[in-house]
C-alpha cells in the first residue's frame, strides 16, 4: 500500500514509518522538520508541509491508499488544538486527493463515559485525568467529531498510557469501547502494529478501537 504518515517524527509516528517500510509499504512521511526524521529507505519519501494548510497537504496525498495520523501536541506546547485542526485539514486534503481511509490516535480517557469503565476508573481516575489534561482531551474529542461527521473511512484508536517498550504483538483490542476501561498501558510499537493491521480490516471502519498491552 501507499501510506501517508502525519506526525512521523513522534514516537508512534516513527514506529509507523519503520514498521510500514518493513512490511513492504511505500511511505510518505509528512513532517514540519525533515531533519527530525533520520530514516532513509528507497520506499520512503519525506515531505515538508504545513499540516494546517490543506493546499500544502493535498499534493502529499497523491496516489495514497490510506492516511495514518500520529499527530499530537508537544508536552510543553501552548497550542492544544493540533489534533483537531490538523485532522480537519487532512480530511479536506483527502477529499481533494480522492483518499478515503484514515487511521488516527485519540486517547482512552477522552470519552466522558465508556462501556468498559470500572468503578475506580469512572469515579476517580477519569475525572482526575480530565482535570490534569482537560485541554488535550477536549481537542481529541473535537478531532473525533471531525472524523465522525466526515465521509471518510476512519478508525480511531484510544490507547491508555504509551510506553517505549519494543514490539511484542501481545496486546488486546476491542471495537467501540475501551479495553479494560482504558486503565493500563501499551507500547507505541504495538499501537503502530495494530494501526497498520486495521488498514485492511473492514470491521474497524468508522469505529473506535480500544487497545491495551
Amino acid at each position: 500500500m501507499r501510506l501517508a504518515v502525519f506526525g512521523a517524527t513522534g514516537g508512534t509516528g516513527r514506529q509507523l514509518v519503520e514498521q510500514a517500510l518493513a512490511q513492504g509499504h511505500e511511505v510518505t512521511a509528512v513532517v514540519r522538520d525533515p531533519a527530525r526524521l533520520p530514516v532513509e529507505h528507497t520506499r520512503l519519501q519525506v515531505v515538508q508541509a504545513d499540516v494546517f494548510d490543506p493546499s500544502s497537504v493535498t499534493p502529499t496525498l497523491a496516489g495514497a491508499d490510506a492516511v495514518l495520523s500520529a499527530l499530537g501536541p508537544h508536552p510543553r506546547a501552548d497550542d492544544m488544538t493540533v489534533c483537531s485542526r490538523g485532522v480537519h485539514s487532512i480530511l479536506q486534503a483527502m477529499q481533494d486527493a480522492g483518499v478515503r481511509r484514515i487511521v488516527a490516535i485519540s486517547g482512552a480517557p477522552v470519552p466522558k463515559r465508556d462501556p468498559a469503565d470500572g468503578a475506580l476508573w469512572r469515579v476517580l481516575l477519569r475525572p482526575l485525568l480530565h482535570r490534569m489534561f482537560g485541554r488535550l482531551y477536549a481537542d481529541l474529542a473535537l478531532m473525533e467529531v471531525e472524523l465522525l461527521e466526515s465521509a471518510a473511512e476512519w478508525t480511531v484508536f484510544r490507547p491508555p498510557l504509551l510506553t517505549n517498550r519494543p514490539l511484542s504483538g501481545r496486546y488486546r483490542t476491542t471495537l467501540g469501547r475501551n479495553a479494560s476501561g482504558g486503565f493500563g498501558r501499551v507500547s507505541r510499537a504495538d499501537l503502530a502494529d495494530a494501526m497498520l493491521r486495521c488498514l485492511t480490516d473492514a470491521a474497524t471502519v468508522r469505529t473506535t478501537v480500544g487497545i491495551v498491552g
